[in-house]
Parts: C-alpha cells; structure tokens; sequence
C-alpha cells in the first residue's frame, strides 16, 4: 500500500510512525497509508515564509490575479485526473463536479476581482482621504498590506478540492504563502491538486506546502502573523481555536463549521403552487447531493402544520426514486458516504434522534457490516420541535433531514432561529412580504438566505452553493466567521493600518493622488501622455467658462430636461435656491468640454464616471474652471497579441466657481493606450 506524501520546505516528504488508512468508499479497498509523524514542521513554516511568502509579497495585486488565472487554467487541463480520484471518496461525477471545476471557477472569479478591483501596487489603499483638520493639512486613510507569516488551511473531507481553492484563491491574492492540511479521509485528491500546481511552475516555491496527516505541532509554531482558518464540526473548530497559542498571539482565526440549516416552506405555498414543487426539488438534491455529506446541507424541514402530510408523502415519493449504489454504475444517483467511521456516526446520530423523539418516514437504518459505506436517505419527523432541542442541535452528517411542523409565521422565526446559527437557509414563497418578514426575524442567525419562487427558480444556483462573491459563514454555531465574500475574504490575509498625515504624503505612500495633494502640471495636456507617461498626480487646470441663461435654455431644449429649478422663473424663485439655477449634466458637460483634448491620442474612450457630488449651486452669470488631475492608474492585461496593450486611468475631477468654491466632484475612468505590449501576451 502506497504512503501518501506531504509537500513541505519544498520537498514530498513521508513521515514515519502511527499510520491511518485512507479506504475506497464504495469497495472498501485500503488506499493509502498517512502519517506526518516526525515531519518538521518548524522548517515547513520557516520555508514557506522565506521562499513563499518574500516573492508573492514582491508582485502586486495584478500580478497575482493573473497568476491564480494561470493556475485555474492549468487544473482544468487536468481535470480527468481528480475526477478519478474523487471517484474513491464516493462521489458521484456531478458531485465531484461542484468540488473540482467549481473550486477552479473560484481561483478564476478572484482572479478577474483582483485584476479589475485592487491596484498595481503590493499595497492597497481602502479608502478616500479622511480629513483630520479645519485647513485639510492633517488627514488619513487605511491602508492594507500583506502580512509576513504564512496562512493554515485546516480542510474538511467533503470537498478536498473546492474546500482547499476557496481559501488558496484569497490567500494568494492577499500575498499570503498557504500550509494545506486536507482532512485524511480524502486527502488523496487534494495532494493531486497540490501535486499538479507545483509541477505546473506558476507559483513561487513555498507558497504552497501540504500536510497529509496531522497538523503536529504547526499550532504551536505560529505567531501573530499567521492566519489560521478552519472548516469542520463545530466541536473540533471550537477545540483549536481556544489552542493556547493561537489565544496568547492574538492569531486571527476563521472557522466555518457544519451547521443545522433549515428549508421553510412559507404558508402561501399549497400543493398547487409551483413553489411546492420547487420547495420539494430543493430538499430532494440537499440531501442526495455529495450523499448529504455538505455543511450547507438541509438538515432541518420547517413546514405548516396542515402540510406535513402533503410534504412527507412528497418527498418519500421523490426519495423511493433514488438509486443508491456505485456511481459508475448507469443509473445511480446518489454514492455512499466517504467511509465506514462516517456511516457509523451517521447511523449513531440518527439513532440520537429517534430516541430524543423524532420518528422514521423513510430509511433510517444502514448496514453497517457491508463493505461500502452506503446510508440510504433518511426523513426523520419531528413532531414537537419547541420540546425536542437535540433535533435544532444534532447533526447527522449524511443523506438526513427532519420533518417538523410550525404554528404561525412568528413560530416559524422561532424555529428557524432554533439552530443557534446556520451557514445558510431557505425560504420559499411567493409572497415579498412574508419574505421581508422572515429576513427581518431570522437574518441575524443565517449568514446567507435564499428566497426562492417560481420567478428566481429559473436562474438559482440552489440552497447549498457559496458563490465566491458572497459571504460563506454564519453565525454562532456555524463558526462566526467568513469565507469568500469576494474582496472582503482577500482582507482577512491582509493587515489594516490607519495612515496618518499630509494629503502629498499619504498620495506617495498609496501612489494615488488625493484631493488636497500636490499636483503637476507641464505644457503636455495629460489626454497626450500614453499609459506609461502618465503619473499619479499629472494635473491640468482649464481656462474659465460663463455660464448663461441661453446654455439653460438650449440645454433643456436638446435633453428634454425642464424641471422648474432651470425653466420656471417664479418657481426656482420661490425654492430654496432662490432663483433659477444651471443643470448639473450640463455642468458635467461644460466641465468634459473644457479638460478633454479633442485630437487623436492616446486616450481610448470615456468609460465611467464615479462618485457624482454637487457641492453648490451654479447660477446664470457663474464662472467655472475645471481640475483634472491623474489619481490612479490600473494595467489591463493583453489576453491576445493582436489586442491593443492600454491601461484605466481614474482622473480625479474638481469644477470651481469664481470664488474657488468647489460645486461639483466625481472622478472618471478612461481607457488610455500602452506604448509596449506584455511580453508575455
């Protein structure tokens, strides 16, 4: 039997001592032999730092972007060999499907947030300028900057793949080096992945390392700049993240554990809505899906009283329908749990809860001496939930859910908030007011709530899939921590400092102009400077424009834009404004009219405008001048070389009138040429 390598300082490495063996799901066939005994994990982390971490902290946030792009292209060549492996674990191919190619779709989301959303820079400003002082010589923003020790995954076996990419996408991103420790159960698949990742060459040596057995003593090597996350039971996060070390440095600590989450059928729904249907489909493939072997898996079925007849018999039908067996096998539906220690918990929690008194609709039993570890789905009742707390607290980690009934929508609320904190819940319904209700009664115990009717139905990607743009955590029980989110999962590898000082300062530190900084000016309109010419800071202060009561009036004649304050005399009059005033889109206009070079140039195109403020009114008669100013510049990558190499450029925009009273701010994007290509591209 073959030993299952860890990937440490750089090297495959086996350990020596105490074995545990990794079996074939469905056969039960031994696999594998894992151990990380004797394993130096000093070394690991010290390797990971000094190699890992130095060079990704050297590229800047684009290249780093395009680096998981590059990796997330990579895997999905290689795609046929994970699913060959996941095949061991008891998956089906639509089930390692959500764990490979959707762990590889979320390397390839935050590789396009990070390449259109953060800076060309190792350092990324987080917000406008904060003003300190009356004269705006004293100020300050927060700025975020990659920490210098090394990030610890801790993975469940459910999704050996997605579970590891998930956390790598944000951590590479952030300049972080990762430490990989995969749940053993299938830890086969992820050294795979992590075997395919450091051949390809894409990434930096160090900055991904891999523990196939136990952690040892990694806990205790860490210091306050490393990041540990964890997602598993409750019971195992809650151990580590009170591990003594990680309390006394103040290691940041994310956890994300398996969680009761619960399916509520709302009281507008009868059988002969669609939304019954739905309600019923949603279940059926929560408990089916990865054999229930998911953390956002429905446990809990929360439905009114008159239709608990109705939704048993619903779903005992749909259930009776699915093939349990190989999935090589034609015509199976559902594979067997990830092995027989999990068959037999499963089989210990269900039998917790029938003596707590919940009863058997459908399943229940599983045969506990047959070599592959199949457990048939199971619907449980409940019918007294409010008397019953080990059905809102106890987790059988399988194809299992329980039925219970609710009197009234406030009943509902109750229940569903019952959990003490879920990663995820539904409600089905079509009624937006009993929606607006739930959200306002459960959403503080949910981290995410899908509200799901006939209308959404067509486009669902479904109760239990985190989307990498979301927030994936939850409250309480389910951890209180947050996985993805989009950018704010990059910001958990990332320190956040308040800056203080002048604006000129603080634009060179952030290589951003800020309002208030210096700025420079030449002879060259800023509209002539390429890509690379232009700097942060680069300004042009226009000639001045009066504006007039004909500029009103033929600009309400060619927009169609007649609103009392420019057209109505007696009406402005009697405003607060005191007599008729200039349109502000007019005012943009006039403004674009006086900054913009018309000639051919290296500017592309005008794509955006952001941040749209009127300060004070302009009158006829008023005099305006316009700064246009470079406040930061973003690298667009080539995807061809026939594509024309160009950049964005966001110009910070300020319109003074006479009294050099600002009346209008906003910034806008231009798409701006490169004179040189990606040499790469």
């Amino acid at each position: 039997m073959q030993k299952l390598a860890s990937f440490l300082s750089g090297t495959w490495q086996s350990g020596q001592g105490r074995e545990r063996t990794i079996q074939h799901a469905i056969s039960g066939e031994p696999l594998w032999e894992v151990t990380s005994e004797g394993l130096n994990m000093a070394d690991a982390r010290r390797f990971a730092i000094e190699h890992g971490g130095e060079a990704l902290h050297a590229m800047t946030f684009i290249e780093r972007a395009a680096m998981l792009k590059a990796v997330a292209r990579h895997l999905l060549a290689h795609k046929d060999l994970f699913y060959s492996l996941s095949a061991q674990t008891g998956a089906t191919r639509a089930d390692s499907w959500v764990d490979i190619e959707g762990g590889i779709g979320t390397l390839f989301t935050y590789a396009g947030l990070g390449s259109r959303e953060l800076p060309d820079d190792t350092l990324w400003p987080e917000d406008e300028l904060i003003p300190l002082s009356k004269e705006g010589g004293f100020a300050a923003r927060h700025v975020l900057t990659s920490k210098s020790g090394v990030a610890v995954h801790i993975n469940a076996f459910n999704f050996p793949c997605w579970g590891m990419l998930e956390k790598l996408a944000p951590t590479w991103l952030a300049g972080m080096p990762a430490i990989i420790k995969p749940a053993t159960a299938t830890a086969q698949v992820t050294q795979e992945m992590v075997k395919v990742i450091v051949e390809s060459g894409l990434v930096p040596d160090g900055a991904i390392s891999l523990i196939c057995g136990g952690a040892g003593d990694l806990l205790e090597r860490l210091d306050s700049q490393d990041v540990v996350t964890f997602t598993g039971s409750a019971t195992t996060g809650q151990m580590l993240r009170v591990h003594p070390n990680i309390v006394a440095n103040g290691i940041p600590f994310t956890m994300e554990a398996d969680s009761l989450n619960c399916c509520v059928l709302g009281e507008d729904v009868t059988p002969d809505r669609p939304e019954f249907a739905l309600f019923i489909r949603e279940i059926v493939r929560e408990m089916t899906a990865k054999a229930g072997q998911k953390c956002t898996a429905i446990r809990r079925i929360i439905v009114p009283h008159g239709q608990i007849d109705a939704v048993s018999q619903a779903l005992i039908a749909r259930l009776e329908k699915v093939v349990v067996g190989d999935p090589a096998q034609e015509g199976v539906k559902m594979g067997a749990l990830v092995n027989a220690e999990q068959r037999a918990d499963v089989q210990e929690k269900v039998d917790y809860l029938l003596a707590a008194g919940c009863q058997i609709r459908l399943g229940g039993k599983a045969d506990l001496q047959a070599p592959g570890a199949f457990f048939p789905p199971t619907l449980l009742f409940c019918p007294q939930p409010d008397e019953t707390p080990a059905v809102h607290a106890t987790e059988a980690f399988g194809p299992v859910a329980t039925l219970m009934p609710y009197r009234d929508a406030r009943h509902a609320l109750s229940l569903a908030r019952a959990g003490g904190g879920s990663l995820v819940a539904t409600l089905v319904t079509a009624d937006p007011h009993l929606a607006r209700q739930f959200i306002a009664g459960a959403a503080r115990a949910h981290g995410r709530i899908q509200i799901l009717n006939e209308e959404s139905a067509k486009e669902s990607t479904g109760h239990g899939s985190p989307l990498p743009q979301l927030v994936h955590g939850g409250p309480g029980r389910a951890g209180g921590g947050e996985e993805l989110g989009g950018l704010r999962a990059v910001k958990h590898y990332l320190q956040r400092t308040a800056i203080q000082g002048s604006p000129t300062m603080l634009a060179a530190i952030g290589q951003q102009w800020v309002r208030g900084a210096e700025v420079h000016e030449d002879r060259v309109h800023p509209f002539r400077k390429y890509f690379e010419e232009l700097q942060p800071g680069d300004s042009l202060l226009t000639p001045r424009r009066t504006l007039t009561e004909t500029d009103i009036v033929n600009f309400a004649c060619l927009s169609g834009d007649h609103f009392y304050a420019h057209m109505d005399k007696i009406g402005a009059a009697e405003s607060f404004f005191g007599e008729r005033v200039v349109h502000g889109y007019f005012l943009i206009s006039a403004a674009a009219g006086l900054f913009v070079d018309a000639g051919v140039g290296p500017v592309i195109a005008n794509y955006g405008m952001e941040n749209l403020r009127f300060i004070e009114p302009v009158k006829p008669g008023d005099t305006i001048q316009v700064r246009l100013t470079c406040k930061r510049k973003t690298l667009k990558k080539q995807r061809t070389e026939e594509e024309k190499p160009t950049g964005v450029v966001e110009w910070a925009v300020e319109i003074f009138n006479q009294h050099q009273q600002a009346v209008a701010l906003y910034s806008i994007l231009t798409l701006v040429a490169r004179q040189h290509g990606d040499s790469h591209a």
